[in-house]
């Protein structure tokens, strides 16, 4: 391709792209450094409309727990848990009370995961970043420690008789009466296990750094500041030329923004020449965490890669998501990342669950019995009714057998959050249409979002809502242009050096 063909392609492009270049950069370091921005939270004003919340949607309304201690205070009052806090109400929902007196500051940390009640009555709740237990006392929540893992966060709390259970994305935290002490149970590998881990989610760590931990981070951090480097020195080199031709027809001296145009080109030149490897690294990872090449990857099973987080001897790290005890078949449930597994206990090795509904790659987000004795599968891919005895599943919504299949990202029906505590019937909360079923207080519907969430939305571009369904190529769009416009700058030096 001609030189100047290579220049007009990396000026055109990388005016086009430098916006967004400075959305992923920023987003992408905030969301390196979760828990650093956890207590931060932005307003929804400021955001656009598809943002606001409505009806319990956006997973404020996850599930319910309803109260059967001894507390007179609290005698009848069912508990409303999401991703942004707990409100207590009554079986009719007539109105709603704030109950997060205790969780750390900001929405990041009042994710709850997950609420139990022991038989001896106490309270506890499962954020992201940490385990409650409420002091009826003091009337507020209390933060008890819990031997995680670096950078591990909790998903999931339970109970299974008088056995407390907190599952994190990589170990079991297990608790007896009086639930002062939790010993930690690494779960054994399952019969067959090769030892193999995700693609998509080895492409993903090697995105963010986090295969090589915090080092691994920090670096990728350090390379999307040369990013911003690049985008903020190309368009100075870009507008400056115009500046320094109406200084001097207007007779006015054009030294200092000479220095800087010339400072901005060397310093453009040598840290892309310097970079590009890596951030064509970069670029082609993120590219492919997200529809169409997501869909290649997201079923790819690769060896770890030595000497990173993922070499684990521990064959369920970052695999966890969900578990329930099943008193019917007198076993554990588990729902992992490589899907649905049971367990006679928590000490014996997981055994595959030949046939299980569908549950979006995303994750599981309803798992309980309903009065007929059947469990609720609920996830991203849709509602199923899964009959255990028979192996029958069958779609909630349209009664017909549900097809044997992974679940994809998004279904028909998104479903966020259930209960059946309320009104006296079921209730499903779907992701983007929340329910009709329960009136929500119109002082939930400001609640902020957390920085590190709106960074998500900005680094996938779904905050661009007027794109529409577009949005999800967005990223695959916005890749090639990146890595074109990477290459352009790339081969155009290439040529002048040999020159």
């Amino acid at each position: 391709m001609k030189k100047i063909t290579l220049r007009k392609h990396h000026k055109l492009f990388g005016i086009l792209i430098a916006f967004f270049m400075l959305m992923f950069c920023v987003s992408g370091i905030i969301l390196n450094h979760r828990e650093a921005v956890s207590g931060i939270d932005i307003s929804r004003k400021y955001l656009p409309s598809d943002y606001a919340l409505r009806k319990w949607n956006g997973g404020l309304l996850r599930g319910t727990l309803k109260y059967c201690g001894e507390n007179p205070d609290l005698e009848g009052t069912v508990f409303l848990y999401g991703n942004s806090g707990i409100w207590s109400t009554d079986s009719l929902a007539a109105s709603f009370s704030d109950f997060n007196s205790g969780f750390s500051k900001g929405v990041d940390s009042r994710n709850i995961k997950g609420m139990a009640q022991t038989s001896e009555g106490s309270l506890w709740a499962a954020s992201q970043f940490g385990l409650y237990r409420y002091d009826f006392s003091e009337k507020k929540w209390n933060k008890r420690l819990l031997d995680l893992e670096y950078d591990e966060k909790i998903a999931d709390i339970t109970l299974g008789g008088d056995t407390l259970v907190v599952a994190g994305r990589s170990r079991l935290y297990v608790s007896l009466p009086p639930y002062s002490d939790f010993s930690t149970i690494t779960i054994s590998a399952p019969k067959g296990y090769d030892g193999k881990v995700s693609l998509f989610r080895t492409i993903w760590m090697m995105h963010s750094g986090e295969i090589l931990g915090i080092t691994g981070k920090l670096f990728i951090d350090a390379m999307a500041i040369v990013l911003i480097i690049l985008c903020v020195t190309g368009i100075i080199y870009w507008l400056l030329p115009k500046r320094i031709r109406r200084l001097k027809q207007k007779g006015k001296d054009t030294v200092a923004c000479t220095k800087w145009l010339k400072g901005s080109l060397n310093w453009h030149d040598k840290l892309g020449r310097y970079t590009f490897f890596v951030l064509m690294f970069l670029s082609f990872t993120g590219w492919c965490l997200r529809p169409p090449v997501l869909i290649a990857i997201a079923s790819g099973r690769i060896p770890p890669i030595p000497f990173t987080e993922q070499d684990s001897d521990n064959a369920w790290k970052d695999k966890l998501r969900v578990i329930r005890y099943d008193y019917d078949k007198h076993d554990w449930l588990l729902s992992t990342s490589d899907g649905m597994y049971s367990m006679s206990s928590l000490y014996v090795a997981p055994v595959a669950v030949e046939k299980a509904p569908p549950v979006s790659v995303m994750g599981l987000n309803v798992l309980q019995k309903d009065f007929k004795g059947n469990w609720l599968v609920g996830s991203f891919s849709g509602m199923y009714i899964w009959n255990r005895d028979n192996s029958c599943i069958t779609d909630y919504t349209t009664g017909k057998v549900a097809e044997e299949r992974s679940g994809p990202p998004f279904g028909l029906f998104a479903v966020s959050g259930y209960t059946d505590d309320l009104l006296g019937k079921d209730i499903i909360v779907g992701s983007g249409s929340g329910t009709d079923d329960i009136a929500m207080p119109d002082e939930l519907a400001s609640l902020p979002m957390s920085l590190w969430n709106l960074s998500l939305e900005v680094h996938t571009g779904r905050i661009y809502t007027i794109l529409g369904s577009a949005s999800l190529f967005y990223i695959f769009l916005s890749g090639l242009l990146t890595m074109w416009c990477l290459y352009t700058g790339y081969a155009i030096r290439k040529k002048n050096r040999r020159q």
